[in-house]
Formats: structure tokens, sequence, C-alpha cells
């Protein structure tokens, strides 16, 4: 619910707060005294534009802020959360300023937010009626939810969203793969010629390193056999080898490790150098032996690194990027070779979603037409009571070609607000009293189902008196039992049945008008009710006349609050 309202220097208002309380409020005041100016204030956090022309004369900006209570809306909360704000104590914030010099700023709690955003919120918390284009119930969308709702309907058309969105996903898989079936299909041929020519190669990983390595044999093999039999000489096998020195060596240290023993370990030493000295002077020489120049095979190493280094210019830059090519179009050619199987899968899936879909959508609509008669008729009822004499109420539904997300209709309220009135969509009735009052009759028949805690109605009098401005009265009253119920009214049948009365008033402070609003209990509402009422508000048959009135109107009331 709205547990306060906050504006600042807006229009002639320089600083006002309005604690509300649920129920019934209600909003009453002489003519032009700024009734609506305070609903136009709200309207801007229901995303109305913002133009500079609000901002009090003299003033730099001009401030709207509303406390909302959350408590029972846990969808509401978590959407807050959702867009990344925190509530206060369950206490949610909305504020919007407009500068004079045109800059608008919004904030939902402490945190910059876009006047977007702060509309989103506004519109989910407040429903306003009037002239206001934001009102819920002008909206096909959520005329169709507020149907479905009063129906009994909204899983089935939750049902209904969720099958036509796997229908979409399946649609989208089949073209998604389609489509790449017909890139590889115009290009198969190249494929199969890329991974022919690749596996004809029969390519090892890291080949190209090893036959680089022969061909370096091959190609200095006189060269590394001389080298490798002058080493075997010098280290092991020649006159004078190193050998032969460290044997030498080992004698003398042996016979001075005899006049001092702590040489002894220098032998092992030695040792180890000769053994090393000699098992490299064999190794050498056998590979001098081994060394063979074989100019046939030089032929074919270089031929297959001649294969190898045109298939890496093509495929690489390295050996490793051929082979991983070879496996990348096999797997595409794979895919190609299976698309039929899978196609074939998915289009069966297709088959039995739009099967599924149909059948819902059907019993979607058949429950959407009885409802749309029952609500048509319901409405129709209320509406002359509202001072609405001879008006029509009508759910349209027309049959779409398709079928959607929404289902297989598009939902149209339509009403006819006099008799020999065309019906025409709520959007386009002109009179803000006549539209107020339509959605008044809707409200007061959908108050078990309608999801916005707050409703606002301004202009909702207009033209009515008597009879009808005690039905009114009434069906405001039914309303607030469900429902935080706003109303901008000069009925006192109205104002009689509210469970908490504010008068807005105009005063002069040095010479500057200002709009202030007061809370009225006892006699000062027994006053104003007297006023509205028509007679002199300090005599006492008016005054006993307003009583009269008051106490009529308690009955329905959840009692007298300021």
């Amino acid at each position: 619910m709205l547990v306060e309202l906050r504006i600042r220097d807006y229009a002639v208002v320089d600083d006002l707060t309005l604690s509300l309380g649920s129920g019934l409020n209600a909003l009453t005041g002489e003519t032009g005294a700024g009734k609506s100016i305070i609903v136009g204030a709200l309207s801007l956090l229901l995303g109305e534009r913002a133009s500079s022309d609000v901002v009090r004369a003299g003033a730099e900006r001009a401030s709207v802020e509303a406390v909302f209570d959350l408590e029972g809306l846990p969808t509401l909360r978590e959407r807050v959360e959702e867009l990344g704000f925190r509530l206060d104590d369950g206490l949610l914030i909305l504020r919007r300023e407009v500068a004079a010099a045109g800059r608008n700023r919004a904030w939902v709690g402490g945190s910059p937010a876009t006047a977007g955003v702060v509309g989103e919120l506004g519109s989910a918390l407040v429903d306003l009626h009037g002239q206001h284009e934001h009102q819920t119930l002008l909206r096909p969308r959520d005329q169709r939810s507020i149907l479905d709702a009063y129906g009994g309907s909204l899983e089935l058309a939750r049902d209904v969203t969720r099958r036509y969105g796997h229908l979409q996903t399946l649609r989208d898989d089949l073209e998604t793969r389609e489509e790449r079936r017909r890139e590889v299909e115009s290009r198969a041929d190249f494929l199969r010629f890329q991974l022919n020519e690749i596996d004809e190669a029969s390519l090892e990983p890291g080949e190209d390193e090893m036959l680089e390595s022969e061909a370096g044999r091959h190609e200095h093999a006189e060269e590394l056999a001389h080298g490798a039999e002058t080493l075997h000489h010098l280290l092991y096998e020649g006159e004078d080898s190193v050998s032969d020195r460290l044997t030498e060596a080992r004698r003398v240290l042996v016979r001075l490790a005899d006049f001092d023993p702590s040489l002894r370990a220098e032998l092992s030493r030695l040792d180890e150098a000769f053994h090393l000295a000699s098992d490299a002077g064999r190794a050498l020489g056998d590979y001098a032996s081994a060394v063979d120049f074989d100019a046939s095979r030089l032929d074919a190493v270089r031929t297959r690194l001649d294969m190898i280094f045109r298939l890496k210019r093509k495929y690489g830059p390295e050996l490793a990027d051929v082979l991983e090519t070879a496996q990348r179009v096999r797997a595409e050619l794979g895919d190609h070779d299976d698309a039929d199987h899978d196609l074939s899968r998915i289009r069966a899936e297709i088959h039995a979603a739009e099967r599924s879909l149909a059948e819902q959508a059907s019993a979607l609509s058949r429950a959407r037409q009885a409802a749309a008669r029952m609500l048509g008729e319901t409405v129709s009822t209320v509406l002359p009571h509202l001072g609405l004499t001879g008006g029509m109420f009508e759910v349209r539904l027309t049959s779409s070609e398709t079928i959607s997300a929404a289902g297989a209709e598009s939902v149209e309220f339509v009403v006819s607000p006099n008799t020999g009135f065309a019906p025409m969509p709520l959007a386009r009735i002109a009179s803000g009293g006549e539209l107020s009052r339509i959605m008044l009759a809707l409200k007061s028949i959908l108050a078990s189902v309608d999801q916005v805690p707050v409703l606002v109605f301004d202009e909702i009098d207009s033209g009515v008196g008597g009879v009808v401005a005690t039905s009114v009265a009434g069906k405001l009253s039914e309303v607030a039992e469900r429902h935080q119920v706003f109303v901008v009214t000069h009925l006192p049948q109205v104002a009689s049945r509210a469970d908490a009365h504010l008068l807005v008033e105009k005063g002069g402070d040095g010479g500057v008008t200002r709009t202030v609003v007061r809370a009225l209990v006892e006699e000062a509402r027994v006053e104003e009710i007297a006023r509205m009422l028509g007679g002199d508000p300090e005599s006492e048959a008016s005054r006993e006349h307003a009583r009269e009135l008051l106490a009529s109107g308690s009955a329905p009331r959840r009692g007298e609050r300021a």
C-alpha cells in the first residue's frame, strides 16, 4: 500500500506530506484548490513524462517521493531485487525529480535509477484512473491477463506461453541445423577433397621433425663418420688417447696416496672420468662404423618433407594444425551425414509440439470465451448504477491466424457508455469521468483477481449526483475492501464513506499561493461534508444533514482515521 506521499515545489505545492491509510482515502476541497495537482504529481512515479513547467515558480527543482509497503507482494519484492535494488524494512521508496533547467533524475530507494524503472515499479503498485495513459486496464496485455485471472485460466495461459516458447526453441534449432546442413552441403566436395588429401598422406604427429633430423644425417654422412672416427681415436683407440693418459694419471695418484691417504678420495673421480671417456670413445667408434650414406633414402625423405611442407602451408602452419584440420573436417562431414536423421527427429518433435500447443490454445480460447461473456454481462449490469444509462461493456476476442505466446486470439475491452453509442476501446473514451466510472465498475468485479494494490480515481464524479452518487460511493467502498483506494471527489456521498478524509486548501503566505492538506476528523469533517452538500457549513441544519450522511456511510467502513 501507499504509506506516504511527499511533494516538494510542484506547481503550487511547496512542501506537502500525505500520510495515507488502508481502505478508502477521500481527497476533497474547493475547485482549484489543487486536488488534481496532487494526482498529477503521483503520476510522475507511474512513468508520465516530466516537464519543467511543473516546477514551482522560484524553485530550482520539483520532487515527488512515495513510500510503499510491499507486505503481501512477493512477486514485486522479487522484481525489485532482480533489478538490483534493496528494500528498507519491506518499504520501497520511489522518487523523481524535475529540474527547472530541464534535467530529470529518478531513484529507487537511495539508488539512482531510470525514469523507466521507476515507472515500471510504480505502475505495478498504483493504477490511476482519470485522464492518464498509463492505466493498466487500457493496455491490451493487461486486459488479457485480467480476463484470464477472472476466468481462472492464468495457469492455462502460462502453459500456452511455455509450450509456445518450447516450440519456438525447436523451430530455431531446426532452422540452425538446416542452415548448417546447407552450408556443409555447398562445400561437401571441397571438404572431402581436403580430408582425402590429408588422410592419404598418413601423417604421424612429430613426423616432420624426425624426417628433418634423418635428412640431416644423410646429407652430412661423410663428415659425421670422419668426425666420429677422429673422436674415437682421441678418446679411446689412438696412441696417447685420453683413456691412456687417465690410466697413467691414476698410477701416479696411487703412488702419492701411499704418502698421503687423503688423496685416495680423488681416485674415484679419475676412475669415473676414465670410464666416461672410454664409453664415449667406444660409442663414437660404433657410430662411425654404422654411418651409411643412402642416396635413395635421402631422396625419399626429401620427397616426404616436401609433401608435408605443402600440407602445412595449406592447413598449418604446424603439422599438429594439419591433423586438427582433418579431425574437424571429418566431424563436420559426419554431422552432415547424420543431419537427415536429426532433422527428421526435430521435425517430428515440432509436429508434436504444434499439436500440443494447439490443444492448449483451444482450451484457453474456450475458457476466454466463457469468461468474456460473463465479464461483459456482469459489468454491463453495473454501469447503469454508476450513471452510465444504457452502457454496455464487452470483451472482444479476435481470432488470430497463428497461435502466439498469448494464445490464439487478441483480447480487447470495449464499451458503449450510453445508448446509441457504438462500442469503442476503453482508451478512446473521451470523458475522464465516464472512464473512471467504467474502471470502477470493472474494479468492483475484478477486485479479487486484480494484483495492483493501490487505486487512484480522479474525475470519477463528473456529472454525477443523487442515487448514482450513492451507488458510486458504495462501489468505491466495496473495492476498498480489497485495495487501498485514493479518490479525488466532490461527492459528499463518497467522502462520507471514506476511512480517511483529507482536505485540500489553498493558502497564502507572504503573497505566495500554497496548497496545503489536512486530515479531517470529528467536527472538521462534519463541516466539510456540510459544505459539499451545498448548504451553509455554519448552520446547524447543514451540519445535522452531514452527520446523518456520515452515520449512514459508517456501517460498511472499517473505522474513521486521521
